[in-house]
């Protein structure tokens, strides 16, 4: 793909957003792009650029020592107190003069978009949850920063080490966006994806978590039997929850090759026949939920697992940290992989869904671009990321950051499943940080074919269609992963 300078109007970035309704008239001015098919701001910052001070070992980005630094973190699952009590006093430890600015909440795109379109941006940003930003639009409009040099920076615990030599692998590449692709995203935590159920209750009542689909249309009728809900998700607000699983097993039906070909919209790549297999045995499954899942939001329906409603229920593993305070005593999270469709599987039973996830970017116009990187050094050291998982139970992307912890139930049953698996792991997803529309109408897709409205086919030839036209739209911007 040719690299063709253009510009992006203020409307235009509210579109691709999906934000429109928040402009009120014509766009107000153009944002500069350097919107190429690889996009960004690729350029190492200065001390000179960013106003900042001379570089050193213990300062490699040169950060000016009272430089404000405005952080917003996504107040979800993982809540924001391992900012506010540790990442963030590990900064001030380095620069007390420096005024560092918080913000938590959960509408990231709601309340960040109008901000990126006027050029008034924060210098790091958590961009997660359901109202997160389409970080493919922003790149393409040169809004956010190239972390490369971020990971070739020296690690805070081994300055003999650089900063990518202490993560979990696969770590750069889950944030990887653009064509030639370029890391925009710090995926932090290290989350596993799977069927979650409370091992007390499964224990009580004999129940073991089924390793084919065979087996788990049987125990559900022996859920069933009890007057609990065999399976359920959200659908109001999370039925990307369920449409992981759906291509998890479409993964290990037919390997990650099925993953890139939907990320890299491949003719026919929805149509293939591990999706097809996959979205028919999830059909079957979803043929035990009640119909009033479909009002809920996820957080209705994972109380209702800790009253004992549920027995099974798709998520990643900040379910356990995310339901603390609901937690019943006596109730045990354990996660199971998603079972085998058949036994020609191309990825074994225990094969997982386990990935870096939960994505940082430094806005490229921030006031404190130098001190945004050195905010995510801080956040890759040892110390930090103990800090957040004794905070928040779930695991980082930084190896070696949980000795010495004691471990959650939950986490310890991700951890054996992380080495069960093995090098079986299914790949990342990225079409859902690239194209926004095609991941809406995923949802829209999931949520019709688990409850009954559509089959498997018309799953697939519906999605195959959606994935056409953002394929055919010049007006969006293209990625390419290679694997």
């Amino acid at each position: 793909m040719t690299n063709t300078p253009r510009e992006i109007t203020r409307r235009q970035m509210m579109h691709r957003l999906g934000l429109t309704a928040l402009v009120a008239g014509p766009a107000a001015g153009l944002l500069s792009a350097c919107a190429t098919s690889g996009g960004g701001s690729t350029a190492e910052p200065t001390a000179s650029a960013a106003g900042g001070a001379a570089t050193s070992a213990s300062n490699p980005f040169g950060v000016k020592a009272d430089a404000p630094l405005e952080v917003v973190i996504f107040k979800g699952a993982y809540g924001d107190e391992y900012a506010t009590k540790s990442h963030e006093p590990l900064y001030a430890k380095e620069f007390p003069k420096a005024k560092i600015t918080h913000q938590g909440i959960q509408t990231i795109a709601q309340t960040l978009t109008p901000r990126f379109a006027g050029g008034d941006v924060p210098d790091v940003v958590n961009n997660s949850g359901t109202d997160n930003l389409d970080t493919g639009s922003l790149v393409a409009a040169g809004q956010l920063l190239d972390l490369t040099p971020l990971y070739e920076a020296p690690s805070i615990d081994d300055p003999s080490k650089k900063v990518k030599d202490t993560l979990v692998p696969g770590t750069i590449e889950s944030g990887l966006v653009g064509d030639p692709a370029k890391p925009y995203l710090l995926n932090y935590v290290y989350t596993a994806y799977g069927l979650w159920y409370d091992a007390k209750l499964f224990e009580k009542e004999g129940w073991t978590p089924p390793k084919t689909f065979d087996e788990f249309k049987t125990l559900a009728d022996k859920i069933k039997a009890k007057g609990i809900a065999p399976y359920a998700y959200a659908g109001k607000n999370a039925s990307y929850y369920q449409y992981w699983m759906i291509l998890i097993s479409a993964a290990k039906i037919g390997g990650n090759q099925v993953l890139i070909d939907i990320d890299n919209l491949a003719d026919g790549a929805w149509t293939n026949d591990a999706v097809k297999q996959a979205a028919a045995a999830w059909a079957e499954i979803g043929k035990y939920m009640d119909k009033s899942y479909e009002g809920l939001i996820h957080t209705e329906v994972q109380t209702q697992q800790n009253q004992g409603k549920v027995a099974l229920y798709p998520s990643g593993s900040w379910l356990e940290p995310e339901q603390a305070k609901d937690t019943p005593a006596g109730f045990e999270y354990a996660m199971a992989p998603t079972p085998s469709v058949s036994a020609s599987d191309a990825m074994p039973y225990e094969a997982i869904r386990a990935i870096a996830g939960e994505p940082y970017v430094l806005p490229a116009k921030g006031k404190n671009v130098n001190g945004g990187l050195e905010y995510m050094r801080v956040m890759l050291s040892k110390e930090a990321a103990k800090a957040f998982t004794e905070k928040t139970k779930s695991l980082t992307v930084v190896v070696g950051a949980t000795e010495g912890l004691t471990l959650s139930p939950g986490t310890e049953s991700v951890v054996a499943a992380q080495s069960a698996a093995g090098a079986n792991v299914v790949t990342w997803s990225s079409f859902e940080q690239w194209y926004k529309e095609l991941e809406t109408e995923l949802r829209k897709q999931t949520n019709a074919l688990m409850f009954g409205r559509i089959t498997a086919d018309q799953f697939c030839a519906n999605m195959q269609k959606a994935a056409d036209k953002t394929k055919a739209d010049s007006s969006v911007t293209k990625q390419k992963r290679t694997a």
